[in-house]
C-alpha cells in the first residue's frame, strides 16, 4: 500500500497525503505526472489516492476505486424521519441514549442508522478489521455532507476502531453495551453491489465463530442482533429469534438478555 495524490495536485493536498501516509505507516509516493496504474505496476501494490474531496482506494489491476458513500443510509433515515419501517431499527429497538457495538462495521450503513436513533446522548462504536477500509470509512464519516443535518451529526458521532472483533469483545466488560450487532454477510453484499465491488478482496471478514457469538452475548446488556442469510443455520444454532421478511435475502435475529 502507498499514498499519492490526484493528478492535479496542490501543496495542501501533498501535505495532507503525507500526513495520511504517516497515520497509516505506509509510503507516500509523488505522482510526478505518472498514472495511478503505472505507479501500481512499478510498486505491485494497492494505493490510496487523496483528492480534493475524498480518499479513493485502488486495488492493483483494477480501474474502479472505492470511496466512502453512506449508501442506503440516506434514504433509510429519510424513511425513519417520516415514520416508516426499517428492519434493522425494528430488530435493534434502539432509543435515545443507548450504546451500540457494531462488530462488523464495513461501510457503516447500519451504524449510521444506529447513531441516528441513539442520538447525541448515545454512542455507536464500529469495529473494522481491515485497516485501510477502517481509515477511509472513518474519514468519510467525518467529512461526507448528506444534506441532512441529522444524518451528518449521526455520521460524525460514530467511533471507528480498527480491531479484530473477537479481540475487542474479549476486552469489554459483562453487559457493558446495550446492543451488540453482527453482520457477517459483508462478503456477499460486496459481490452483489457494483458500487463496492472494488473492495471484494480487501473487505472480506472472517466468519463468525462460536467464541465471537458467546462474547457478544456476554458483552450485551439488552440484546444481540444478527443479520444473516435467510437460510443461515446460525439463527437456530445460537438461539436467535428470527424476524422473517418475505422475499428478503437477509433476516435479522435477536437474542434478548432480559
Amino acid at each position: 500500500m502507498f499514498i499519492t495524490t490526484a493528478g492535479r495536485t496542490t501543496r495542501e493536498m501533498i501535505a495532507e497525503a503525507i500526513k495520511v501516509a504517516e497515520d497509516l505507516q505506509v509510503p507516500y509516493l509523488p505522482r510526478n505526472k505518472k498514472s495511478i496504474s503505472l505507479i501500481q505496476q512499478q510498486t505491485d501494490s494497492d494505493c490510496i489516492v487523496l483528492g480534493k474531496e475524498r480518499l479513493e482506494l485502488y486495488e492493483k489491476n483494477s480501474s474502479q476505486p472505492f470511496f466512502f458513500h453512506p449508501n442506503s443510509a440516506m434514504f433509510r433515515i429519510k424513511r425513519l424521519i417520516n415514520g416508516d419501517f426499517d428492519p434493522f431499527a425494528s430488530a435493534a429497538k434502539l432509543t435515545k441514549g443507548m450504546t451500540v457495538l457494531d462488530c462488523t462495521l464495513g461501510l457503516a450503513s447500519d451504524s449510521i442508522i444506529a447513531s441516528f436513533l441513539v442520538g447525541r446522548e448515545g454512542l455507536v462504536t464500529g469495529i473494522e478489521g481491515q485497516k485501510y477500509l477502517a481509515f477511509i470509512v472513518q474519514q468519510g464519516l467525518q467529512t461526507w455532507n448528506s444534506g441532512l443535518t441529522a444524518m451528518n451529526e449521526a455520521m460524525k458521532a460514530i467511533r471507528v476502531i480498527h480491531s479484530d472483533a473477537r479481540d475487542y469483545l474479549k476486552k469489554q466488560g459483562d453487559s457493558s453495551v446495550d446492543c451488540v450487532y453482527l453482520d457477517p454477510m459483508f462478503e456477499e453484499t460486496i459481490s452483489e453491489s457494483d458500487g463496492i465491488k472494488p473492495l471484494v478482496h480487501l473487505a472480506i471478514h472472517d466468519d463468525l465463530t462460536d467464541e465471537i457469538i458467546h462474547e457478544a452475548i456476554r458483552v450485551a446488556k439488552l440484546r444481540v442482533v444478527l443479520k444473516d442469510h435467510y437460510n443461515s443455520l446460525r439463527f437456530d444454532k445460537y438461539g436467535f429469534q428470527v424476524l422473517q421478511r418475505k422475499t428478503a435475502k437477509f433476516h435479522f435475529g435477536v437474542i434478548e438478555k432480559n
